[in-house]
């Protein structure tokens, strides 16, 4: 009620909101801010105009937005490879569900973000969750003050630790030249909750890879390198991940809302991008309900302005690459010397056009090692 809202549906104009940002579409929408104030109040996505800056190039100092190998690439490349190596390598066939893939994911994602002595610090991320799920409430639900301030207390302990080759010894470190009000801690919480939606996006790509030959033998052999502690840019296996995003978004819906009166409307119109809509758009996309890594390879995916799977514009999210990174190298390492299978449910079936949904919590992959003659081990 007393809101309006606008739905784009040509891509065009879908284009034309996200290169907007922040003027005069801001991301800081009153929905937006309702929800995430419930777990990290001073990030840079719910910033007003005059916070925003700073915090931004906070952001882009730490997560190297631009490119596509971060400074800790070797880092990440060892974290990614340990925690696979733990999952598949003590038995030649092993069986995962969801629990099992994500508490392993979490366990990348922690030594990450905070650094090797967060990887069993499970009670934090546990505590995001809780107020996530406050936060899925928005306005309608009052705000867990107490257990926020513990979350955001630890939360800055780890970034006041900054141990080397964690993003959060990235940030301390460009918290140095950056102004007094950007809240270096406050923003390592969106870290740790977008990389969830990249455990999502892995593990649905490894039960698109079960059931697609032709790319999942086009994924093991980029996966099988002669130098496996090196960083590797991976560029199919990260095709894998964008497609697997496009067909699923994590982020179904995009919202902006006008900072000042605009053709769509007076100052304070929502705009409400259905990412789904133009991801599966079949009147304009011949692939939309196909798994199709080539078009994030071949300029097809970047000629189409609706295909966002980090967003778009200069709200585009800051941690792509590093998220790329470290799911291409996960999936690499799972590859390489498994062939996967995808058991029971999901259907999924490469001659037949992929469901409009996908599951990721009844995701079941059973992992054969292949006859290699190497093996891998977790370091200690």
């Amino acid at each position: 009620p007393g809101r309006s809202i606008q739905l784009p549906l040509a891509e065009v104009d879908a284009g034309l909101v996200l290169a907007g940002t922040p003027d005069p579409f801001t991301p800081a929408t009153v929905e937006k801010k309702a929800a995430l104030r419930h777990f990290q109040p001073h990030a840079v996505l719910i910033s007003g105009n005059a916070e925003r800056p700073a915090r931004r190039a906070l952001n882009e100092a730490a997560l190297q937005p631009d490119e596509p190998m971060h400074t800790l690439a070797p880092a990440v490349t060892a974290i990614a490879r340990d925690e696979a190596a733990r999952l598949v390598s003590q038995q030649r066939t092993v069986e995962l569900g969801w629990d099992e893939f994500n508490r392993a994911w979490w366990a990348v994602v922690r030594r990450i973000v905070l650094g090797d002595h967060a990887r069993e610090d499970a009670q934090l991320t546990d505590l995001l969750g809780t107020l996530r799920q406050a936060g899925n409430w928005a306005y309608l639900r009052p705000r867990r003050r107490r257990q926020r301030q513990r979350f955001l207390a630890e939360i800055a302990a780890h970034v006041r630790q900054a141990e080397p080759g964690s993003l959060a010894a990235e940030l301390a470190a460009a918290a140095r030249n950056a102004p007094g009000d950007v809240d270096p801690a406050g923003q390592a919480p969106h870290w740790l909750f977008a990389f969830d939606a990249a455990g999502m996006a892995t593990a649905r790509t490894l039960a698109l890879l079960a059931r697609h030959p032709e790319q999942a033998r086009a994924a093991h052999e980029e996966a099988v390198g002669t130098d496996d502690a090196a960083p590797r840019l991976l560029p199919y296996l990260r095709a894998c991940v964008l497609e697997s995003v496009r067909l699923w978004p994590t982020t179904p819906a995009l919202l902006r809302e006008t900072v000042r009166d605009t053709r769509w409307g007076p100052r304070g119109t929502s705009m409400l991008l259905y990412t789904p809509y133009f991801h599966r758009d079949s009147e304009t996309l011949p692939f939309a309900d196909t798994f199709a890594p080539h078009i994030w390879l071949d300029g097809t995916a970047a000629s189409h302005p609706g295909l966002v799977p980090f967003s778009a514009g200069a709200a585009e999210c800051p941690g792509r690459n590093v998220v790329l990174l470290a799911t291409s190298t996960l999936l690499a390492a799972l590859v390489a010397e498994h062939d996967v299978e995808l058991v029971g449910k999901p259907d999924i079936d490469h001659e037949r056009p992929l469901p409009a949904t996908l599951d990721n919590f009844s995701i079941r992959l059973r992992f054969r090692a292949r006859d290699t003659g190497r093996t891998s081990q977790p370091s200690t």
